[in-house]
């Protein structure tokens, strides 16, 4: 951009403006923020008067039929806008296998080990509610209650941290991360319902083209965005989710080195994924009609949301504390010195929060609009919240205590200090 544009954007104020606006979308709260507000706007909506014309815009169709591409908007949300979150979640899955926690085996063994136990649990727990109560037809659901929300936990966490030590963020991105990946396999190896090789093995064509252009440092728009949509399309036609080719272009991004441009596309992209492409899809994935508060009672009582909510309020945080404690206690894997086992309890809580991943599997194991994805979409809004709250009230309480530390330090920096510090973050 030239100076003298420079000047002319900046008269006008359109580039200050848009640099705003970009930066508050990156900021974790707002977009969490962005998200909740989608949501909330798709049930109230799908529970009003007017709540036809909800299910109507859900279901209309575009897209050229010739290319099987004819989509309702609610599956553009789910298998193309949400595309681009996956990818954005690549890069962000590349770098903390090249440069960030995962690249230390030491440094990322309990919180790997955690997001493992965080999704066994949960799915163990769906599955036992569901066969013991007798209906077996669920038991496709099982990877509902599995997945983290990264973006909206680490939303919840960035406005109750104004004390908490920074170990308890890495702690949650890194256990989040692994978790994104897991359920990603998850998704591209028990939701494909047919595959096809043909598309399959030519989506490896732009995918390689991608990997290519990336790796020599061309990052031009009008180069990279058709070889994108191209893998996207015929991964699509393939029958594997297509959010999954998402994933590998992000992956080919290199992170380190000369032509480094994974910092450079998540900062351009975040805005895009966090303030159209998941809200987007929040808006048609959240919005069931749930038919007042006899509806909700009546939904509560079924099996599938049971084994949810069962899964993302009690499954997680049992599988992410227990499995973190037992292998700190039985291992030579330590809990960081700065944290303590109720900050890893109240991260545990958080991480039941399972909005977008888990809406998106429900989809998937039950199809879009059944009773069950009906059931589904009340038990994971309900559980996240709940989890949510619970995971703020433990946290809320950790915060306090290392404000008390924080003080202490301040006023007292002598040796006298040291025993009060010392109980105040076990407090």
């Amino acid at each position: 951009m030239s100076n003298r544009r420079d000047r002319r954007l900046l008269a006008r104020g359109s580039w200050p403006e848009w640099q705003r606006i970009s930066e508050l979308l990156r900021a974790e709260t707002f977009g969490g923020a962005l998200l909740l507000a989608a949501a909330a706007a798709a049930l109230v909506w799908a529970n009003s008067p007017w709540a036809n014309g909800y299910h109507q815009l859900s279901a209309f169709v575009v897209g050229p039929s010739s290319l099987h591409l004819d989509l309702s908007l609610s599956a553009w949300a789910a298998d193309g806008l949400l595309a681009i979150f996956f990818f954005v979640v690549g890069l962000e899955l590349k770098r903390e296998f090249v440069a960030g926690d995962l690249r230390d085996p030491a440094r990322a063994a309990l919180p790997i080990a955690a997001a493992v136990g965080g999704m066994l649990v949960p799915a163990g727990i769906f599955v036992a509610i569901n066969a013991f109560t007798g209906h077996p037809e669920n038991l496709g659901g099982w990877a509902v209650p599995i997945a983290t929300d990264i973006a909206f936990a680490l939303a919840v966490l960035a406005v109750l941290s104004t004390h908490l030590p920074a170990a308890l963020r890495i702690f949650l991105l890194t256990l989040a991360v692994v978790d994104d990946l897991l359920a990603i396999t998850v998704i591209a190896v028990f939701f494909t319902d047919h595959l096809a090789l043909g598309p399959l093995a030519a989506a490896l064509i732009p995918i390689g083209l991608f990997a290519v252009a990336v790796q020599r440092g061309m990052r031009q728009w009008w180069l990279l965005l058709p070889l994108a949509v191209a893998a996207w399309a015929l991964v699509h036609a393939s029958g594997v989710h297509a959010t999954v080719a998402g994933v590998l272009l992000g992956f080919t991004v290199p992170v380190l080195g000369r032509h480094s441009a994974a910092e450079h596309l998540e900062h351009g992209l975040r805005p895009l994924s966090a303030g159209v492409a998941v809200p987007v899809f929040a808006f048609f994935a959240a919005g069931v009609t749930v038919g007042g508060w006899s509806g909700f009672a009546d939904a509560l009582s079924h099996p599938v949301t049971i084994g949810v909510i069962a899964g993302l309020v009690l499954g997680k945080p049992i599988g992410v504390f227990g499995t973190t404690y037992l292998m700190a206690r039985f291992t030579h894997a330590s809990l960081d010195e700065d944290l303590a086992w109720r900050d890893v309890f109240g991260v545990a809580l958080l991480a039941g929060i399972g909005f977008t991943v888990s809406l998106l599997i429900g989809e998937l194991a039950f199809g879009h609009g059944s009773v069950s994805d009906d059931d589904v979409k009340i038990a994971v809004v309900t559980g996240s919240v709940v989890a949510g709250l619970l995971a703020s009230a433990v946290l809320l309480s950790r915060n306090a205590a290392y404000r008390r530390i924080h003080q202490l330090e301040t006023i007292d920096a002598d040796h006298d200090g040291v025993p009060d510090i010392y109980q105040a973050r076990q407090d």
